[in-house]
């Protein structure tokens, strides 16, 4: 299958949704960018647009319709993690049953049309675009990041340092689980920045 690498990169990508939003904690959840600029959605808002944004576009654009709310009944942070984790397993158990042809045919993509292949691929940039922002605020707030695209501060600072890749946890099950992260080692001796 051609595109085997977009179904297994959507798979890594619904791991890193759960994953910064496990970094959060729950009284995070009003906090915007700024206090009094409500142009910054707050981490709720983020979580919201998330899971709204990609049932849209999987239902409309994609034809892939998961039969249940985007939005938890407790709009909590473990509520969006179980309901998101839910919705993404089962697009991609409906993406690995697609053949080439599928991938390849163009539908709506807003108001033009598109390969489905092409969509995958925006729709995969468009996630990592919030998720990108939401990691700017986990730091804002003073939290610790965990790997999540490589190294990072806290994981041993910059790869070419040598620095290791820490995920929050080992598995899919262990992050819903709601258990312990897996302990950082800090930025390490050297700079975590390539102009020290």
């Amino acid at each position: 299958m051609r595109y085997r690498f977009l179904i297994d990169t959507y798979a890594t990508e619904r791991l890193k949704v759960l994953s910064v939003w496990s970094m959060f904690e729950d009284g995070d959840l009003t906090v915007r960018p700024h206090p009094t600029d409500v142009r910054g959605r707050s981490v709720r808002e983020q979580m919201v647009h998330q899971v709204n944004s990609e049932n849209l576009w999987f239902k409309n654009m994609l034809g892939i319709d998961v039969g249940a709310p985007p939005l938890p009944a407790e709009e909590s942070r473990r509520g969006f993690m179980a309901r998101y984790a839910e919705d993404s397993a089962k697009r991609l158990d409906t993406l690995g049953g697609k053949g080439d042809t599928w991938w390849e045919e163009e539908t709506a993509f807003f108001d033009t049309r598109r390969s489905r292949a092409w969509i995958i691929v925006r729709r995969i940039a468009h996630t990592s675009h919030h998720r990108g922002q939401q990691m700017a605020m986990l730091r804002m707030l003073g939290r610790d990041l965990h790997s999540n695209y490589g190294p990072t501060a806290d994981t041993g600072g910059l790869m070419a340092n040598h620095a290791s890749v820490i995920y929050a946890y080992e598995d899919e099950t262990a992050l819903l689980g709601g258990g312990a992260k897996s302990p950082l080692p800090g930025p390490g001796a050297k700079p975590a920045t390539e102009r020290p």
